[in-house]
């Protein structure tokens, strides 16, 4: 393998990159955080969901690399957006984005860490290898994204 060739992981890593830019464009360009994306969730609850998983994912590396025990989350999925919902909507649209920012940068330097082998996801689910982790969280953010910007049109 040549010296400068890219792992599968920052691949993974530069394509999530790209995702979070898409996401963070778009919901910038938004007027109106509370535009209705689905029912009951707003442009800016659809962000703070994605941002309250995001720091889960932040955590639980940064928690790994550093060599602590890490402490996913825990419950199920409606009882976390409600979680999630109950911490998130008293801050504004900018306070979100920040929150998702710093959840990214974490990711970013711990994400390529060799002692990373599996990561947890949620108690109940099994751990993800970080590269399949990778690329569900890419997925994940890219499918709300393109429900924001079906909702808006106009965006790019």
């Amino acid at each position: 393998m040549m010296e400068n060739q890219m792992t599968t992981r920052e691949i993974l890593l530069e394509n999530l990159n790209e995702t979070v830019s898409q996401l963070l464009e778009t919901c910038q360009g938004i007027r109106d955080p509370n535009s209705l994306v689905y029912e009951g969730w707003t442009v800016k609850d659809v962000l703070s969901h994605l941002t309250f998983w995001h720091e889960s994912f932040a955590r639980n590396t940064s928690d790994l690399v550093n060599g602590s025990k890490p402490k996913p989350l825990r419950g199920k999925y409606s009882l976390l957006n409600e979680r999630c919902f109950a911490e998130f909507r008293p801050l504004t649209m900018e306070e979100v984005i920040t929150r998702f920012k710093k959840a990214h940068a974490v990711i970013q330097k711990n994400i390529l860490d060799d002692t990373l082998k599996l990561i947890p996801y949620r108690v109940g689910s099994r751990d993800y290898p970080p590269d399949e982790h990778l690329k569900i969280v890419n997925d994940h953010i890219k499918e709300h994204t393109n429900d924001i910007k079906k909702v808006f049109p106009g965006l790019k």
